[in-house]
Formats: structure tokens, sequence, C-alpha cells
């Protein structure tokens, strides 16, 4: 029987003629995304299901798809999608990376040249039959300064694009290498010296932790004077309320926003602001765009279903299905080695070494290769998968090195990670025990057995009586109860470490009381996928 896929999204026919042309059966209705119940009512009838981001797809809507085998998503944000509850029911999650790239790019350029000439209001003026020439004093882009705020696949394109309109590109990413740097013709700077010079300042970067108010209230106010704001990333990175203070103030000249903190954005402190260009979401919102991205979706679906090929998955690796039933755990353990060496690293990565011993070495390392670069990428862009990561990789500067050798150890095989910055290398190994459960062996050259878990706490310290029954007595007071402790040591009175496997994220208060003691060099909480 052919495979059936339901559209429930807006594509275009092209794309759904494509299901067609390759022998899938299609049911294409594109307000149904719209409308959850009758959507729970019919998705039980599907193998695939080709989604925009009006549709939500949540654990709940999982459950009822007792025949979905994969969700593809035409465009990068899949927000919209449960991936944990997608992974624990067997379910293959795709999106097109790159699809619209381009287009949201030239988005960021038509929004700066817009609130750099303030061209929504004097088109609005004009057209009420007003001449108000003397009214609208704009600047000019050429000469000026561009701080871009992340330097990734659509920063990059940005400061091509701004090289043509003779601008002085600044560039702040932690992850640009100074090498991209060059390649791109940007002079990479920290985040305080962009707000500091920058004329104009735009935003590339994923929503995360660590980029949530990137531009704060304090950062806002470290900005020069007459600075102009332009967002087409994701909202949630500046904080709205603390903009509007600063342009009602004078200190902020404009802002041009496609991105809000809450979508669909029917209020917002920026609106009605003089010299604020607001659009509603439309970086990816071109002709060329959606078609790429849903051409690109309706034939990575068509592959898999009919082939079992998987291409730009979010939470599979691209492997055959015979390498599938033997790589399984190996492919985890390395995203778990990536997480850990990702999450701990807080500078540009200028190499990643990857060592195979023994029977892994003769398994699909691209694969494998992929899915650790993906695990250390993750900490800092939730978007990439295991296609993306090493494309992402190679465009940081970031230089791949595998090694195979033969057993060479106790262990039947395992992999050692080696993460290389400026100023230090961070190594991390693990291996697959009989039971087909990963497992770390080796952190910073000391040798450890540490079951992994999804909420982990790392502490480094000196070799002293104590260590145990300070985060034994500090973790029981808090309530936070201990799975899983292993510790070890480089010798007596050397380096030591301990890695602990927790039933529960670890409160920041927690880890402050950790430090306060004295005791530790560093305590990190960390996040393992595990499902």
């Amino acid at each position: 029987m052919a495979p059936k896929v339901l559209v429930s999204d807006k594509l275009s026919e092209t794309a759904v003629q494509i299901f067609r042309d390759r022998g899938v059966e299609v049911d294409y209705l594109p307000d149904l995304g719209k409308d959850k119940d009758r959507l729970l009512e019919v998705i039980g009838q599907y193998d695939g299901l080709a989604i925009r981001s009006a549709t939500k797809v949540s654990d709940k809507l999982l459950a009822a798809a007792t025949r979905l085998k994969v969700i593809g998503r035409a465009g990068i944000g899949v927000d919209n999608v449960d991936i944990p509850a997608a992974s624990r029911r067997g379910v293959i999650v795709m999106n097109t990376p790159f699809g619209n790239s381009v287009t949201t790019a030239e988005h960021a350029i038509a929004m700066m040249f817009a609130v750099a000439r303030q061209l929504p209001e004097a088109s609005l003026s004009t057209h009420e039959g007003k001449w108000e020439k003397n009214r609208f004093m704009g600047v000019e882009l050429f000469n000026k300064v561009l701080g871009v705020i992340g330097a990734g696949n659509i920063g990059a394109i940005v400061c091509d694009r701004a090289h043509g309109l003779h601008m002085k590109v600044i560039a702040y990413d932690p992850f640009l290498s100074e090498e991209r740097a060059k390649v791109l013709g940007v002079t990479k700077v920290e985040l305080d010296e962009l707000l500091r010079r920058a004329d104009f300042i735009t935003l590339h970067v994923p929503l995360t932790d660590k980029t949530r108010n990137i531009l704060s209230r304090e950062a806002i106010a470290k900005t020069r004077k007459g600075v102009r704001i332009i967002n087409c990333a994701r909202g949630g990175l500046v904080d709205e309320a603390a903009l509007a203070e600063a342009l009602k103030a004078g200190h902020v000249a404009g802002a041009a926003f496609d991105v809000f903190e809450v979508e669909p954005a029917t209020e917002s402190p920026l609106f009605h602001l003089p010299n604020v260009v607001v659009t509603p979401h439309l970086g990816a919102s071109t002709t060329e765009a959606q078609e790429n991205v849903a051409l690109q979706v309706a034939e990575q679906m068509a592959d898999y279903l009919l082939t079992g090929a998987v291409q730009n998955a979010l939470n599979m690796p691209s492997v055959t299905a015979e390498e599938a039933a033997v790589m399984g755990p190996w492919i985890k353990l390395a995203g778990h080695l990536g997480a850990f060496a990702g999450q701990l690293t807080d500078e540009p990565i200028k190499a990643i070494n990857v060592l195979y011993d023994g029977n892994v070495s003769h398994m699909n390392l691209a694969a494998l290769n992929c899915a650790a670069i993906a695990g250390i990428m993750k900490a800092t862009n939730p978007d990439v998968n295991l296609v993306s990561a090493p494309v992402i990789a190679k465009e940081r500067g970031v230089q791949i090195a595998t090694t195979r050798q033969e057993k060479g150890g106790v262990f039947d095989g395992y992999m050692k990670l080696t993460v290389v910055t400026a100023r230090r290398e961070r190594s991390i190994a693990g291996t697959v025990f009989s039971d087909g459960k990963p497992r770390f062996i080796q952190i910073k050259g000391i040798n450890i057995d540490a079951e992994i878990g999804a909420h982990m706490l790392y502490t480094t310290n000196d070799d002293v009586p104590g260590i145990i029954g300070t985060l034994g007595q500090t973790l029981g007071d808090a309530g936070v109860n201990i799975a899983n402790f292993t510790l070890g040591r480089s010798g007596v009175a050397k380096d030591a470490i301990a890695i602990l496997y927790l039933d529960e994220p670890l409160p920041e208060p927690v880890r402050q009381r950790l430090i306060g003691t004295g005791k530790f060099r560093s305590v990190r909480p960390l996040v393992f996928d595990v499902a």
C-alpha cells in the first residue's frame, strides 16, 4: 500500500504534485492545521505530515498519530513541534534549514534601509496628501558601522550584502573564528565593543538561554546615541520595553522589528512609536523561499517514505536502514560527547578531533561525526541538525579531524572527542556497554565510569577531603536527589572531578551555594537528550 501524507498547512501545488509523482498518496487540506480537534480525529490515517508554522504538533496529537513516521517542516523553525515527544514515538522530524536564508537576510537589509530613511512613515504621510520633506531627514548607510550579532548562515549573508553597501562590518559571535571572520571580511569584536561602535545593530542568532535579552536594558544603555536596531531573527532577543524607553528618550534613533516576544503580536511597547518599522514575521515570506522550502520538504519526505533515506532530520542521523540497528547507541554516545563539550565551551572552537578505537572505527564515521558536531553546536544553536551541523562548522572555520585505530584498550570500542580552542583542549571519551547504554569513561584524561542522564552536574576541584560530603549535603538540603555519583582524579592531591546524575535540573541558587563553599574550580549543570 502506498504511503499516505497529510499536508495541513499551505504548500505550493508543485510540492503537492511531487508526492503524487513519486507514488505517495497525499491529502492537501491547507486549513486543517488551524482546526485542532479535526486534525486530532484524522491524523491516525497518515504516514507523513507536511506542515509550516500553523499546525501545532503536540504530544497529544502524536499520541493519536498511530501510523505517523515522519513530520516535514517547510522552513527552519520547529517551535511548533514537540520534538522530544516525536522522538519517543519514533517519528522523524525534518526541516529545511537553508531554504530561506537569503530571503531572511534580504529582509533585514530592507528593514535597515526603511529605518534609515523612515520610509513607512514618509509613504503614509505622502499618501495622506502631505509633503513633509523636512520632517523625514534620513541617514546614509554608506561608511556606517554595522554591528552583526550572530555570524552564522543568515548573518554571513547580511555581512556580504553590507559590504556591497560599503558599510564597515563588525561582528560579535563567540563561535566565530578569526579565520572565518577574515573570509567574511568582518572585524570580530566583543559584544560591549559592538554596542559602543555600531551605527546599526542587526541580530541573527537563535533564541536560547544565553541569547535571551542579549540586548537588555543594560546593553541598550551601552549603545552609542543615535543607533538603529534591527531584529529579523527571533522575538525575545531584545527587551522591547527597554528599547521603547530608549526610543522615547532619543538615545536610540530607530528600530525595525520583524519578530516579537509574543506572536502573533497584537500589541507591543514598540507599536505606534515614531521611526519604528514593524512587520508580521515576514523574514521568510518571499515566493522563492516558500517554493524552495516546500519543494525540498516534499522531496525529503517522499525519499524517506519510499526508500528510507533520511535528510535534514532533527532527531535522527543520516544512516542507512542496515546501519541504524548497529549504530544507534553509538550515535547517541557521539551526541552526548558533543553535548558535554559544547556546554562547557564558551569560546570560538578552532578544531574538533574524534578518535575511534576498536569496533566503532569500522562504522559509518561520517554519521557519527555529524552526531558529535551537532551535539556541540546545539549548545548555542538549537535549530542545528545532523546535516546542517558540519556545514555550520565549516563556515566557522572549524577543522574536523577523524582518526581510526584498532583496539587499543580494555574496551572493544570507544570514542574520544577533543575540542580545541585558542586557550585549551577539552577531551571526553565514552563507550557503549553490552546493554546498549552509552557511558562516559574518561574526562580530562581522568578515568571514570558514568551513566548518562538527562540532568547532570559536573564539578572540578583539587583532590582534598570533604568534596563528597559537601556535594551530598548541599544537594540533600535542597531536596535534589542524586541518581548516580561518579568520582575521578589524576592522582593523590591533584586534579579531581565529579559527575552526578540528578533526578531534576539543578536550581541556580544551589549551584551558587556550591560555588560559595570555595571548594570547587567549576560547577556546571549539564543537560542531555536521552529520549
